[in-house]
């Protein structure tokens, strides 16, 4: 059983006038109506009878269809009630999709508990079981889902996603680029990265105003073992880029206030050879690293003496 087939322009047009809605907008409701990047988000997520899937924005169930002929199981997440129903009549002959209608966030930093539980208890049905996360995420939570799923006791195999392309460029940035961000920084320092394909407005109804990508990322577990406090690491590099243009200096000393003295930044700074005029967009994942664990060890140190 297969819904990919229904999900044109034309059918969602006809299902939503039948039940007397529209997209909602405000919960970035763009539903990819190209059948052939719907194949193709499901075939680069390579989904086996070994996967549990993560999907977050179910919409009508087309993808999610897709995915649940080829995983052990789907756990599939809809905070819109009128699309979760319509939705069930398309999955209904799918029993190893387990439909949650949950906002999929419990707050920006965490995932809905639901969401975590379920997915647990999936993995857990049988051995060597693994996540993966594929999905047509919407545009406003999918920063979060992204970031968060990072620090989740399940980390994915891999994400296959598609999002705004704006998004797609930070993930990929590279130092001394407007698009460099903290979430570069988090991603790369324990994923590899890559967009897999460009996909213009047309390919969605309604059409959004910007263009949208296919990316996937997949965590490098010996990578993100080398980082010796992945909370830490995040909440220092968000930390960082509160204000990119300032120097790195003024950054840091604003962040650590009442925790390093201006002396202790100094001597940080002077033994990771950053001078005086050095900003954090023009430090590559590797020297972010080193300059995080120089602050957490000398914040150590403070906790100790």
């Amino acid at each position: 059983m297969s819904a990919a087939p229904r999900q044109t322009a034309s059918f969602l047009m006809q299902r939503f006038r039948e039940v007397g809605l529209e997209p909602d907008k405000r919960r970035g409701q763009n539903f990819l109506i190209d059948l052939n990047l719907l194949e193709i988000l499901a075939m680069e997520a390579g989904i086996t009878d070994r996967d549990v899937v993560l999907e977050v924005g179910t919409g009508l169930g087309s993808l999610t269809a897709l995915m649940a002929e080829r995983a052990a199981a789907v756990v599939t997440v809809e905070i819109d009630k009128h699309l979760q129903q319509l939705a069930s009549e398309v999955l209904d002959g799918f029993d190893n999709v387990t439909m949650l209608r949950h906002d999929a966030l419990k707050n920006k930093n965490h995932l809905h508990p639901a969401i975590i539980e379920t997915v647990q208890a999936k993995l857990a049905e049988e051995p060597g079981r693994q996540l993966k996360l594929a999905a047509n995420l919407p545009y406003c939570i999918a920063t979060p889902i992204i970031s968060n799923l990072l620090s989740t006791p399940f980390v994915p195999v891999s994400m296959t996603v598609t999002i705004q392309k704006e998004l797609g460029d930070r993930i990929v940035a590279k130092p001394h680029t407007k698009d460099y961000s903290a979430l570069s920084i988090w991603i790369q320092a324990q994923c590899d990265a890559r967009i897999l394909r460009t996909l213009p407005p047309q390919v969605f109804w309604p059409r959004p105003k910007v263009d949208s990508v296919i990316v996937q990322i997949v965590p490098n577990m010996e990578r993100r073992e080398q980082i010796p406090d992945l909370e830490f690491f995040h909440t220092f590099v968000r930390s960082m880029f509160f204000h990119r243009r300032k120097f790195l200096r003024s950054v840091l000393v604003a962040a650590m206030k009442g925790q390093l003295t201006k002396p202790q930044v100094d001597a940080v700074l002077e033994a990771q050879e950053l001078g005086p005029t050095a900003r954090a967009e023009e430090l590559d994942v590797d020297r972010m690293l080193s300059l995080c664990e120089a602050v957490r060890q000398t914040l150590a140190k403070n906790a100790t003496s």
